[in-house]
């Protein structure tokens, strides 16, 4: 009879790609979706300073808020699968030990819980949109506050960059070249930590998940 252990042996382990393309595809929709939903208040202008005015002027983008919500929960569904995934390839190539998978998983996480959040303020917004009449002014610019602040905040990124471009440095569990994008991506994060504009760590930390996830997906197998 024919030895098939070797191509068992070979199905067994050949490389899973899914998750790490599923993580490329978060990156987009967070990023997509958060640049789309922020024209909500393109038009606002001096209406920051009276709520009354804030409201008249996005009730007409008020379809946005529902391109963010889905946005968002395709990204953090997409991050959820790609943090397994980053977390069980990591613990392959790691030695024992190594603490790179956890904090690279968690730091995706991280990200994940912040656009799920940031999603679900989108229900109580769409609806008040849909009858400004009925709400107060004041409610409705505090949801807009938390709409326009925590979907943005993907430092948890920059955590996860920080432990790939370790591990891929020191035991080559990512390229060299995925490692060097990734410590100055962690690098560009740590940066809009250090001041008051957290928010401008989705750019650097929505650029390293769909880069990281396209670099893992399209990893040729050692």
């Amino acid at each position: 009879m024919p030895d098939r252990s070797a191509a068992a042996v070979q199905t067994y382990t050949a490389p899973r790609r899914g998750w790490a393309l599923t993580g490329a595809i978060g990156g987009l929709a967070g990023a997509v979706g958060i640049f789309l939903g922020a024209n909500l208040t393109a038009d606002v202008g001096d209406g920051i300073k009276d709520n009354a005015q804030l409201v008249a002027a996005i009730v007409a983008h008020r379809d946005l808020v529902w391109v963010y919500q889905v946005s968002s929960v395709i990204a953090a569904v997409s991050l959820i699968v790609f943090a397994a995934g980053l977390r069980r390839h990591l613990a392959v190539q790691e030695p024992a030990g190594s603490l790179v998978p956890g904090i690279a998983a968690a730091g995706v996480g991280l990200v994940a819980v912040a656009a799920f959040i940031g999603g679900g303020i989108c229900t109580e917004l769409y609806w008040a949109l849909g009858e400004p009449d009925r709400w107060d002014p004041d409610t409705i610019a505090a949801l807009v506050e938390v709409y326009n602040t925590i979907g943005w905040l993907w430092a948890g990124a920059g955590l996860a960059a920080a432990a790939v471009a370790v591990g891929g440095f020191r035991h080559g569990s990512a390229s060299r070249w995925l490692a060097g994008a990734s410590a100055v991506l962690a690098l560009l994060v740590a940066a809009t930590q250090a001041f008051p504009v957290q928010y401008a760590s989705l750019f650097p930390g929505a650029l390293w998940v769909l880069v990281a996830g396209l670099g893992f997906g399209l990893r040729k197998a050692r």
